[in-house]
């Protein structure tokens, strides 16, 4: 009898321990194992390459307008002053004329793709776009451009938003999310040629950011004032991380010709016709 309690001890003994080595075999076989997943390599889109400035300044120049006021003439308008000045019936003929004409208004963005990439641009493209940030071309040229079906561009200085005469940031907003651009035209309007270092945060960077807030969207195309330009102020430009800057009629720059796009000034005298011929001859 007591062979067989000896005997039953160790038959105890052995199942406990292949119970407990079972048990934990068992374990170690549900525990999960670190597997390495390779993860498939981020593949970027592969995007064009930027043509060069001799490819660029071979595309066809699109026409790009550029209005600044839109009012009628006062006996008190010089006549300087009548070049940025035009009246409101002769702006909506400009803007039935173009419609009728068969035009197609285009934004900053299809015009960089012009001539960045040569991506096409629909028949008759033409760029309308306004200065300065006057009130009129939130009450006047909104409702015709929407009238037919066309878009522009508002170059806006941010030192006159919310002044009497002046758009005030709802109505810059709405242009935004209205589907039209907004870009930047500096803090007051001051001459780039003569910035010192002091002057670009204050006339490009803090305007830049506060338009952003104001639209919540990046601000990708500026507008020297005065049309106004130099290979420095080029470089300065470049490093704020515009796309693009637009000047007026002075030839483009032979290295940097996104950087010097030309519109022409719309003046006041001017009826659709002549609108056109300039539009013919000066692109």
């Amino acid at each position: 009898m007591k062979i067989t309690t000896e005997k039953a001890g160790i038959v105890l003994l052995l199942c406990l321990w292949i119970t407990i080595h079972s048990d934990c075999n068992t374990q170690d076989e549900r525990k999960p194992t670190e597997t390495k997943v390779n993860k498939p390599a981020i593949l970027k889109d592969s995007l064009p390459t930027i043509a060069d400035a001799a490819t660029i300044l071979n595309r066809s120049q699109i026409p790009v307008l550029c209005y600044h006021q839109l009012r009628d003439f006062r006996s008190s308008d010089s006549k300087r002053a009548r070049d940025y000045i035009v009246p409101i019936a002769t702006f909506q003929e400009h803007i039935k004329s173009l419609s009728d004409s068969g035009y197609h208004s285009i934004l900053p963005d299809q015009l960089y793709d012009w001539l960045a990439y040569g991506k096409p641009l629909p028949p008759k493209p033409i760029m309308i776009s306004f200065d300065d940030s006057h009130a009129d071309q939130y009450n006047i040229a909104l409702p015709e451009l929407n009238k037919y079906n066309f878009k522009g561009v508002f170059f806006i200085m941010t030192v006159s938003l919310g002044r009497p005469g002046y758009m005030n940031r709802e109505q810059v907003k709405q242009l935004a999310d209205e589907g039209h651009v907004i870009g930047s035209h500096t803090w007051n309007h001051k001459n780039v040629k003569i910035y010192t270092e002091e002057d670009w945060p204050v006339q490009i960077d803090k305007p830049v950011k506060q338009l952003e807030t104001i639209i919540g969207r990046p601000i990708n195309y500026f507008a020297y004032p005065f049309g106004l330009w130099n290979k420095e102020a080029i470089l300065k430009i470049k490093q704020y991380g515009f796309k693009a800057a637009f000047q007026l009629s002075a030839h483009r720059d032979e290295n940097d010709p996104l950087f010097s796009i030309r519109r022409i000034i719309v003046p006041g005298e001017w009826n659709a016709a002549t609108m056109h011929q300039y539009i013919k001859h000066s692109f």
